[in-house]
C-alpha cells in the first residue's frame, strides 16, 4: 500500500514500478472506466488504430471520484507477461505537515522478478528455486541471485520510490 501526492498517471506508474522492484523495461497502461491511459508515443505501434488518453498529462485527481470514495482501476505492465494489477484508490488524505511523499505504508512478500514469465512463470520459478533437484533450479538461482520471495521492507521501498526511476527519456 502506497500513498502519493496528486501526480500524473505516468508518475504513478513510476511509483508502482519502484514499489514493485521492477525496472520500467516494458510498456504499461491503465484501464479506467473502460478507457485506456498510456504514453501514446510509446504504445502506438503505427500498425493498428490505437487510442489512449495521455497518461503523461492526466493527473490522479482527474480520474478519481470527486466525492473521494473508494475507486478501482487496472494497471497493466509488460504486455508479454501480462501483469494485471488492481489499483484501489482509498480516498484523499490531508498531507501531514513535514511528511515527504511517496510513502510505502505496508506490503508483503517480494515482487516477482522482472521477465519471470507472468503468473505461471513465477509459479514455476518459485517451485524451481525451492527444490534443488528441479531441473531449472541452478539456472533460476543464478539468474535471480539471492531472491527471497518472503522479503519485504516498507522503509526500503519508500526510499526506492523517492529516488525514482532513471530518466529513460534522455535516451530517445
Amino acid at each position: 500500500r502506497i500513498q502519493v501526492k496528486n501526480c500524473t498517471l505516468d508518475k504513478l506508474h513510476e511509483h508502482i514500478q519502484t514499489a514493485m522492484g521492477w525496472t520500467n523495461s516494458h510498456l504499461h497502461q491503465f484501464e479506467i472506466d473502460g478507457e485506456r491511459y498510456g504514453d501514446p508515443e510509446l504504445i502506438d505501434d503505427g500498425f493498428e488504430d490505437f487510442h489512449c488518453v495521455d497518461s503523461t498529462v492526466t493527473k490522479i485527481s482527474e480520474i478519481v471520484p470527486k466525492d473521494g470514495k473508494r475507486f478501482r482501476f487496472t494497471y497493466e505492465y509488460d504486455f508479454g507477461d501480462d501483469w494485471q494489477h488492481e489499483v484501489i484508490f482509498d480516498g484523499c488524505l490531508r498531507a501531514e505537515k513535514g511528511q515527504r511523499y511517496p510513502i510505502c505504508v505496508e506490503g508483503e512478500r517480494a515482487c516477482p522478478p522482472e521477465d519471470v514469465g507472468g503468473v505461471w512463470g513465477y509459479a514455476e520459478f518459485l517451485e524451481a528455486i525451492a527444490d534443488p533437484k528441479h531441473e531449472q533450479h541452478d539456472d533460476f538461482v543464478e539468474w535471480a541471485g539471492d531472491f527471497d520471495p518472503e522479503e519485504f521492507d516498507a522503509a526500503k521501498t519508500t526510499k526506492a520510490m523517492r529516488r525514482g526511476l532513471p530518466d529513460w527519456r534522455q535516451y530517445r
